[in-house]
């Protein structure tokens, strides 16, 4: 079985890509025969959807194919064969990166119908989960509805692949040492505290997601 991790943050060992490589690790317990593997979207080159339609084109040698060849052509045909896929972001200004909203537009409108039936051309079905980090609190979260504006793109993934399971990791640490950065707005303090408190947690909830992406 093959699972994969999309890494939509420019960090590779910070929290997103812990969570991601937690998640991973829940599915190696599962069965240590299961191959997983992170991936990092901001090692890549890539456009966003680039309206060719080329994966619309009737009885075209694209269709159902995102027909746009960059770094990302060799993810999209790994993640084709794919046995679960788990997404993970950064929040950036209320959203998810740039570079995991141009991901997503690849790897999703390849596969979408425009069909009254709401068809999907995904060659399979698998499982899905997205995990969002960020600096917020969960009140602020909810506050700012957050859950439905990232709610948008979760029906799209479940339209034309499964519906995710979401794991949001909030009052994240964006630096190790705040007083290098002019961030009076927020308490090191308290936030440090937060971590030590709340972020183990939320790393065996990454873990757990993993095994259950296993038994779906």
């Amino acid at each position: 079985m093959k699972y994969y991790a999309i890494n939509g943050s420019p960090r590779k060992k910070w929290n997103t890509a812990q969570m991601l490589q937690k998640s991973l690790d829940g599915i190696k317990s599962v069965d240590a025969s299961n191959e997983v593997e992170l991936i990092h979207l901001y090692e890549l080159n890539f456009k966003p959807c680039m309206s060719c339609f080329l994966c619309k084109k009737i009885d075209g040698k694209s269709y159902g194919k995102c027909g746009y060849k960059d770094e990302l052509s060799p993810v999209l045909e790994k993640l084709a064969t794919a046995d679960g896929i788990i997404f993970g972001s950064p929040i950036y200004l209320g959203s998810t990166s740039g570079y995991m909203r141009s991901f997503l537009e690849r790897l999703l409108f390849q596969y979408l119908v425009y069909d009254k039936e709401k068809s999907s051309l995904a060659p399979k079905r698998m499982p899905t989960a997205f995990i969002y980090t960020m600096n917020v609190t969960k009140e602020i979260m909810n506050e700012f509805k957050y859950p439905e504006r990232l709610g948008v793109m979760d029906n799209f993934i479940g339209r034309i692949l499964t519906d995710p399971e979401v794991l949001y990791v909030n009052n994240t640490m964006q630096f190790t040492d705040y007083s290098k950065y002019k961030t009076d707005a927020f308490s090191e303090k308290d936030k440090r505290a937060y971590r030590e408190k709340y972020y183990d947690a939320d790393c065996e909830k990454a873990f757990n997601l993993g095994i259950s992406m296993c038994k779906k």
